[in-house]
């Protein structure tokens, strides 16, 4: 669905309706950029448009939606002169009001899992390690549901259906066209020997972890038991088409999350996952550990 908005020289600026989060981290960096150009600080910058530096803070952070009205405010006090650019950020204000793709599910995306989701959707590359269980994109529906109905918030009934429906069009973008996400998992080996529902379960979600890693734009890595685990729980890794974004870094626990933001802690967590991957068997052996496992069972 398109849109169109008027911009400042009078021309009309089309907007295509999404998921907000890559259009706040666009118009977040930006704007922190054309601050620091003007010399100023975030409170100088709210104190110029008659607000608190925790609304500036949020802005360039892309944790927030934004008014029109603000992001004009601040253009004039940065003294922007691209009247081409004031029509492309003033676009992007207008999308950060966007529904988020899991909008209609968010009775089950827990609050600090919904800016994950939207990272993962505008996505081009996810790395992910868990050290306990199948990670999620790889998991079939009936080993999803065994640990959705034994977690320690076990789900059930609609609530359980509903999760699953938001893990299936998580799964999508596997299958994408034309430009599919590229999944790098780490699984630990403890995950393929660990029972989650009964043999019938375990051998159907085996033989799935073959079957995608066979996916051009797939790779699965087994990391042995022995393996140093540089990291020490849940890891992922996104990285986004537009080349000038951060990365997101997300370390799920327990009923919450971290995202570690600056920049030395997301070379950090890239270190981590690199020496993961260093540690775990190569790709071309995947299968062949997981028949081992198979074979018993």
């Amino acid at each position: 669905m398109t849109t169109t908005s008027s911009a400042p020289n009078g021309g009309r600026a089309t907007l295509v309706q999404g998921d907000p989060l890559v259009p706040r981290m666009l118009l977040g960096k930006r704007l922190r950029d054309l601050r620091e150009e003007a010399g100023l600080t975030r409170l100088e910058a709210a104190e110029g448009i008659g607000s608190h530096d925790s609304k500036v803070i949020r802005l360039e952070a892309g944790r927030s939606g934004v008014r029109r009205e603000d992001v004009i405010a601040l253009l004039t006090l940065y003294g922007l002169p691209d009247q081409g650019e004031w029509a492309t950020l003033l676009a992007l204000a207008d999308e950060t009001g966007a529904r988020p793709w899991w909008y209609d599910l968010r009775d089950v995306v827990a609050r600090y899992e919904r800016r994950y989701f939207s990272a993962e959707e505008a996505a081009k590359l996810v790395r992910c390690f868990d050290d306990q269980y199948v990670p999620e994109l790889l998991q079939t529906e009936a080993y999803a549901r065994e640990l959705l109905a034994n977690g320690l918030a076990a789900a059930s009934g609609r609530a359980a259906d509903r999760r699953i429906e938001l893990l299936a069009r998580r799964q999508r973008l596997l299958r994408r066209r034309p430009r599919p996400v590229n999944l790098w998992a780490v699984v630990h080996e403890a995950a393929l020997w660990r029972a989650v529902g009964n043999a019938e379960v375990m051998r159907a979600q085996l033989e799935h972890i073959k079957k995608i890693a066979e996916r051009p734009n797939v790779t699965v890595q087994i990391a042995p038991y022995d393996a140093r685990r540089a990291a020490t729980g849940p890891l992922t890794l996104v990285r986004f088409p537009q080349a000038h974004l951060p990365d997101i870094v997300y370390l799920e626990g327990l009923g919450t999350a971290r995202y570690p933001s600056r920049p030395k802690e997301i070379e950090s967590h890239w270190h981590v996952f690199n020496t993961l991957v260093t540690e775990a068997d190569p790709p071309e052996r995947t299968r062949h550990i997981i028949d081992g496992v198979l074979a018993t069972c």
